[in-house]
């Protein structure tokens, strides 16, 4: 390494921070937009079963750099807002992932027995409720490590949007680069960082 070295991890590592909280917030909100989606059209409405199906073709079928791209420099002057980056990575990755979520739930939901259903129905419960207070929480713990591996596969999503310019591990990677031209050594370390990051998580999802 350089005899800077230790300055050089310092500055890969600060970007660990955003990385995490990107990707934290991302499937967050995706977790959030499947519920949407899927709730509504499990209710055999057939417009809403429509909707939920145009919804994850649409958004499962976009890479997900073509939607950052899209976020961040076609969104805010179509619509006449502003998304600075770090706002835009986390829409732009929910976005494709919520597609994802919508089926996992969708499949998780379908799982739970008739009989939970027939005994919500005894109960008088009407949909949401039943879906609030006893089919939803079973679910939950049925797709809860299809969820941990949506996370897994948004962390290393997350490294793309270094393009749109957030300075997470990969834009840190890049930025260093520029600066040293060592690529072997610095892509080596960033490899070594998502691959650590990852068993890390991977393993603690299984305990």
């Amino acid at each position: 390494w350089h005899p800077m070295g230790i300055t050089n991890i310092q500055f890969l590592l600060s970007g660990l921070g955003y990385t995490l909280l990107l990707s934290l917030s991302a499937i967050v909100l995706s977790i959030l937009l499947g519920l949407i989606v899927t709730l509504p059209a499990l209710m055999k409405n057939t417009l809403a079963r429509r909707i939920n199906r145009v919804y994850v073709e649409i958004f499962r079928s976009i890479p997900v750099l073509v939607m950052l791209l899209w976020v961040y420099y076609g969104l805010p002057p179509a619509f006449g807002i502003k998304l600075d980056v770090f706002s835009a990575g986390i829409l732009g990755l929910a976005l494709c992932d919520s597609a994802f979520e919508a089926e996992i739930f969708r499949a998780g939901i379908q799982s739970i027995g008739s009989g939970q259903h027939d005994a919500a129905d005894s109960l008088g419960l009407n949909y949401w409720k039943k879906m609030r207070l006893i089919i939803l929480p079973q679910a939950i713990r049925t797709v809860l490590p299809a969820i941990g591996n949506q996370f897994v596969y948004m962390l290393k999503m997350s490294s793309l949007v270094s393009v749109i310019g957030l300075t997470e591990l990969t834009r840190r990677a890049d930025e260093l680069v520029v600066s040293q031209y060592r690529p072997l050594e610095i892509y080596t370390f960033l490899v070594l960082e998502y691959f650590v990051l990852i068993i890390c998580i991977s393993s603690g999802m299984r305990w």
